[in-house]
């Protein structure tokens, strides 16, 4: 597990703690890259800079400086297939008074927690948690979770089908035309058996590329002691299969989105297709599922102020008159994102990869 940036480590050594340090906002030439390295995220320098304007070694620069600073970073999201095969589940946490925190400290080190969020009304902890499969995620949450010290109550609502998850979701910093040069053609996914898993070399390199999205074949080569065909033929098996795609995210609050909202929805079944899929072009849609439980449709928007909760419900409640939204849970702070620990400005400060084919021990 790799918990600190060097940047981190270094502002730590002169005395200072980064958290409490009010940082910049990014800057729009910085959103820029950020929304070129998520349509693109490992394209190289010189394609980044041909669209962005910007000669390649300033382009690297910037990234660099970024990255260095927690502010943005790609690494990986399970792709279509993927999503498929494993067992992913929202987990409602509940904690005893002043425990909270060291709740989510602790869970932040677990493979199978995804992201976690702490919010403002209804429980404490709302995390993400996948596993290789159903058997997998019944004792992690029955037998594992309640024991931990400080948990009261833990509930499950197990996806049952992922209509879109992060990776997909972009902020508007290009023009039109860069967009375009960026976006590549689709291409079909190769079949990929339900049953196919993780090879050992698979999940070596996908543990490297949560750690860095961008890292060169030859590290990767160098890191898991095979050849450079091999780690160029394992990705490109895993990202043409739907098994893995690359994302670039960044730190939120300091990208002029400061809001995450969980909606929790009712919707007849009957209705449930044509409004998860419709929900999912909603430019402020960051996650949609169905899911198990009262509520069957959950919808994780990210916006830019607490009005526009008001905002977007109500444009949802004019376009589905069949939705009906029985919650809507504000994040307090988000904790981890897709295996990155975050800090209170939602910088990465660390990362643990997940490991979903790993055993839940307790």
């Amino acid at each position: 597990m790799t918990r600190r940036s060097p940047e981190t480590q270094d502002s730590r050594s002169h005395g200072t703690n980064p958290q409490d340090a009010v940082p910049a906002f990014l800057s729009e030439d910085e959103l820029a890259l950020i929304n070129a390295l998520q349509l693109r995220p490992r394209a190289s320098w010189t394609e980044l800079g041909r669209v962005l304007d910007v000669d390649p070694v300033t382009v690297a620069r910037r990234y660099d400086r970024l990255r260095g600073q927690g502010t943005a970073w790609v690494g990986f999201s399970p792709g279509p297939r993927l999503l498929e095969q494993i067992c992913v589940a929202y987990v409602v946490i509940d904690c005893a008074p002043g425990t909270t925190a060291r709740v989510a400290e602790v869970l932040g080190t677990h493979p199978h927690m995804v992201t976690i969020e702490r919010t403002a009304t209804g429980h404490d902890l709302l995390a993400t948690v996948a596993t290789r499969d159903l058997s997998a995620l019944s004792r992690y949450t029955l037998d594992r979770l309640p024991h931990l010290p400080g948990i009261t109550a833990v509930r499950s609502r197990v996806v049952t089908h992922m209509f879109t998850e992060g990776g997909h979701w972009r902020i508007a910093a290009l023009a039109p035309a860069q967009r375009a040069r960026l976006t590549p053609p689709p291409v079909a996914a190769a079949v990929a058996p339900r049953t196919a898993g993780a090879t050992p070399v698979d999940r070596a390199l996908i543990t490297h590329l949560a750690q860095d999205g961008r890292i060169s074949y030859q590290a990767l080569a160098r890191h898991l002691d095979v050849s450079l065909s091999t780690a160029k033929r394992r990705i490109e098996h895993l990202t043409r299969s739907g098994l893995l795609r690359f994302r670039c995210d960044f730190a939120r609050p300091l990208g002029g989105w400061p809001v995450a909202v969980t909606f929790w929805a009712k919707v007849p079944p009957a209705d449930l297709p044509h409004v998860g899929h419709s929900l999912i072009r909603l430019p402020e849609t960051r996650n949609c599922a169905a899911v198990s439980g009262p509520e069957n449709l959950v919808l994780q928007a990210t916006l830019h102020s607490l009005a526009d909760i008001v905002r977007l419900e109500g444009q949802l409640a004019t376009a589905h008159p069949a939705l009906d939204i029985a919650d809507r849970v504000v994040t307090l702070r988000q904790d981890k994102l897709l295996g990155r620990l975050l800090d209170p400005h939602g910088r990465s400060v660390g990362v643990v990869p997940a490991d979903l084919w790993a055993e839940p021990t307790l």
